[in-house]
């Protein structure tokens, strides 16, 4: 079945990815792709979206996408830089904002009979984020939407299917956004709203069932919910001809490596367990650079599914379980507008040597998609709902080198923290929790002795997708009582701190 599709054009908001997300809500399929590289089967899209960005449309190194096959020709709708560019480069007037123009707003006017604000009325609250601002509409620009200080809040061009707007309806704060949205992907552009876990699991399988036929795939299952809905799809379209393979590192959570393997074995997967935390352990000894241990655990990783997938006769596929914002971040590393933080390990497969084709089923979806995917399936709810642990592990919450006592020290502080959170409701309220063993020494005092032991960090955060994250403010009487556990049961700590910093500036782990 072929899906209505909508293109979104990356300038390098950091809200670009929330548009996708905003429309695949809306049960519509969304692309992104950077501004200066449009698809050329542009004529497949049904829509488009021009995304916000950090640049002004007035500065030498304005962003200018081609879009002749665009303009005029699919209905487009211009958000925050989309909206300055076609006003300053058609006809328009931008200007720099006397007040840079960020935060909340409220419409003061709205176009009446206009199709773009069906169901909003004047009064609905909007997200601004911008230091210039349009003064003058383009050619053939109609004012439909102002607030009290921005007049051109929205427009639209008469002659095209355009619309335009200086606020983003992809964030919370514009309570109405996802209603604009649908208004202008549905009641405008006339996009059916046929993307659904459903379909998505159906055309999945049947196109792993054709492309994969026969033959045998390995996958490496990570205990997380990418890699089980993975999985559990692969399973679906080819049964027992799917082999996985669960490595214990070293540096899961307490009693990780036996409770998953069990999930897993429960739920009918063909999956072998293979222990091989000695081999991780000794590939780390003495590292203490963040980005050199990332590369040791990697390339340790490597060498034994290399050797347990040299076991297994006739595998021709290797399943990952990368997903979308895996694939947006590494093409935009390469071209496009969007900066990265890091590298991501799935995408562009294990080195030439495997000499395995690459099958990704849900290289095309989002994690909350995923998760919406692995419901339809029927895996678990408790699966499904844990937090995002990172592929390194402990071993990036470990900072400075590794070693066995620690990793047992850490596990110990975080079993406590992860079984506190569930024990008092609290940990479907939090995105991602963990404890990080720092290299400090502190002072303490043990009954009449004084210490001189380790302190950890505890962390929670808040977030949608992980690329903005907010600490949680956790009750004072929980964070006393696992302060006190923590202390007490944990051999060699006698200090525990809790993280209240934000993503930005800080990242989710502290290495």
């Amino acid at each position: 079945m072929q899906h209505d599709k909508v293109l979104i054009l990356d300038f390098g908001s950091q809200y670009t990815q929330l548009i996708a997300r905003r429309v695949r809500e809306l049960n519509i399929y969304s692309e992104i792709h950077p501004f200066n590289k449009i698809p050329t089967n542009i004529e497949s899209y049904k829509a488009v979206i021009l995304s916000g960005s950090p640049n002004s449309v007035r500065g030498e190194d304005a962003l200018h996408p081609d879009l002749s096959e665009i303009r005029g020709k699919k209905p487009i709708l211009a958000v925050c830089y989309g909206a300055q560019y076609l006003a300053h480069f058609s006809g328009g007037n931008v200007a720099p904002s006397n007040t840079r123009e960020y935060g909340r707003a409220n419409l003061s006017f709205i176009k009446s009979n206009e199709p773009f604000f069906t169901n909003i009325n004047e009064g609905s609250q909007v997200w601004m984020s911008h230091s210039d601002t349009i003064k003058e509409l383009p050619t053939n620009g109609v004012l439909v939407a102002s607030t009290n200080d921005v007049e051109n809040a929205a427009y639209k061009i008469e002659g095209e299917t355009t619309y335009a707007i200086q606020f983003h309806p992809e964030v919370y704060h514009s309570t109405d956004g996802k209603q604009l949205l649908e208004n202008f992907l549905v009641k405008i552009a006339g996009l059916h709203q046929d993307w659904t876990p459903d379909s998505f699991v159906e055309e999945t399988v049947a196109a792993i069932q054709e492309k994969v036929g026969d033959d045998k795939v390995v996958l490496g299952l990570s205990g997380g919910v990418d890699s089980t809905v993975a999985a559990v799809l692969l399973n679906k379209a080819i049964g027992k001809n799917l082999y996985c393979i669960f490595v214990n590192n070293g540096l899961l959570r307490k009693n990780e490596f036996q409770s998953v393997l069990n999930q897993y074995e429960g739920m009918g997967l063909n999956v072998k367990g293979v222990d091989a935390s000695g081999r991780f352990l000794e590939a780390l000894k003495g590292i203490e650079d963040p980005e050199k241990k990332r590369k040791a655990i990697g390339n340790a990783f490597i060498e034994v599914f290399d050797d347990e997938a040299h076991k297994l006769e006739d595998v021709k596929w290797l399943a990952q379980g990368t997903i979308y914002p895996d694939v947006i971040e590494s093409v935009s590393a390469t071209g496009g507008p969007s900066a990265t933080i890091k590298s991501h390990h799935n995408v562009g497969g294990l080195p030439d040597f495997m000499k395995l084709k690459i099958v990704e089923p849900l290289r095309a979806i989002f994690k909350d998609e995923v998760r919406r995917v692995g419901a339809t399936l029927g895996i678990d709810p408790e699966l499904l709902g844990r937090h995002p642990f990172p592929g390194p592990g402990l071993g990036i919450r470990i900072l400075g080198d590794i070693t066995a006592e620690k990793v047992t020290m850490l596990q110990e502080v975080d079993a406590i923290f992860i079984n506190g959170l569930k024990e008092w409701g609290l940990y479907d309220k939090v995105w991602q929790a963990g404890a990080m063993l720092l290299p400090v020494n502190s002072v303490g005092v043990m009954g009449d002795e004084r210490t001189y032991e380790k302190c950890v960090a505890l962390r929670a955060v808040e977030s949608t997708d992980g690329m903005t994250a907010d600490w949680v403010n956790l009750p004072y009487e929980f964070l006393q009582k696992t302060s006190n556990d923590i202390i007490n049961k944990v051999k060699g700590v006698n200090r525990v701190v809790y993280d209240i910093s934000s993503k930005p500036p800080a990242t989710i782990e502290w290495e």
